[in-house]
């Protein structure tokens, strides 16, 4: 069990205030941050998991991502699962100490015919289940978005990435700002949102410090923080992954800008945090992704459940 040293807890509010954080000690940095989780959230962790419902063949040309079509990582590809199949894996992941289950597709957008059989697969769930279902199915409109949340899906997921000025360098088959409008329609909607980006693409910390500005002027409910694990035959397969202290750094700065907003630690977790997981809740973080991710693996519940039992720290149950 860690202890921190008493700080101020102070947020930010100016990218000028962000880089000064900068200018502090690691252990500094991440003691203050700890202080403004503790103010926010106590103890309590929150866990989510996901199901990739369906894998590869994505036409968006996203350079970290093992399942686009314009790169070639050997990956398991398949299509939307079938909804007993579907609707049963729900139910596993039900049975963890998670408060959202979240359904993640490939592509840039669920066809219609494609969203109405995840709908009936949300519709015949019972009710404490159906409440912890999240979604993450592309470039929805307005309409379809509606039909989620009439169906009683809680939250949708859809990551900005970067900033906007380094997106470009990370995707061109959509712009950021046509991620970001998919996120006002969520909120539109009246969906929680979940909304983050990936760190350790050559970004620079201005660009994760005008990420975290983009995420605090749309009001994001909770925001996935996730390390590049680079992928075999992608265009950054040989991009040094970050090292933990760096990592941690990033998830103390968002703690800093976003001190009441839900940072959930996700993709990359076991490779770049490594035998320093714990630590990121001292840099802030208040939530973890546990179970597999889309196409690497990760930790098992247990594991992580006794991680955050180990750092005197309590998983909220669903």
């Amino acid at each position: 069990m860690y202890t921190t040293t008493a700080l101020p807890a102070q947020a930010v509010s100016s990218p000028e205030q962000a880089h000064a954080l900068l200018a502090l000690s690691t252990e500094r940095l991440l003691d203050a941050a700890d202080a403004l989780r503790q103010a926010a959230f106590g103890k309590k962790i929150s866990l989510c998991a996901i199901i990739n419902a369906r894998s590869g063949n994505c036409g968006m040309d996203c350079r970290f991502c093992a399942q686009s079509s314009h790169n070639h990582t050997p990956i398991e590809t398949f299509p939307l699962l079938a909804p007993d199949v579907l609707r049963q894996r729900l139910l596993d992941l039900a049975r963890w100490p998670v408060c959202h289950i979240g359904i993640v597709t490939s592509g840039g957008a669920l066809r219609d015919e494609e969203l109405e059989q995840v709908l009936a697969v949300v519709r015949s769930l019972p009710s404490a289940v159906r409440s912890r279902v999240c979604t993450s199915l592309g470039r929805l409109e307005l309409p379809a978005l509606r039909r989620l949340a009439g169906q009683g899906v809680q939250r949708f997921h859809h990551n900005l990435e970067s900033s906007r000025r380094y997106y470009a360098r990370v995707c061109t088959t959509q712009s950021w700002d046509q991620r970001r409008d998919t996120v006002l329609r969520v909120r539109q909607a009246g969906l929680s949102t979940c909304t983050g980006g990936l760190f350790g693409l050559g970004e620079s910390w201005d660009d994760r410090i005008s990420l975290a500005f983009s995420l605090r002027e749309l009001g994001v409910d909770s925001v996935p923080l996730n390390f590049l694990h680079p992928h075999p035959q992608t265009p950054l397969a040989d991009q040094p992954p970050l090292d933990a202290e760096e990592a941690l750094r990033i998830i103390a700065l968002f703690r800093h800008i976003l001190p009441r907003t839900t940072l959930r630690i996700c993709g990359g977790r076991p490779l770049v945090l490594g035998a320093r997981q714990a630590d990121m809740f001292r840099a802030g973080a208040n939530a973890l992704m546990t179970g597999d991710y889309l196409t690497t693996h990760g930790s098992a519940v247990e594991q992580d459940c006794a991680m955050i039992a180990a750092a005197g720290l309590e998983v909220i149950r669903p």
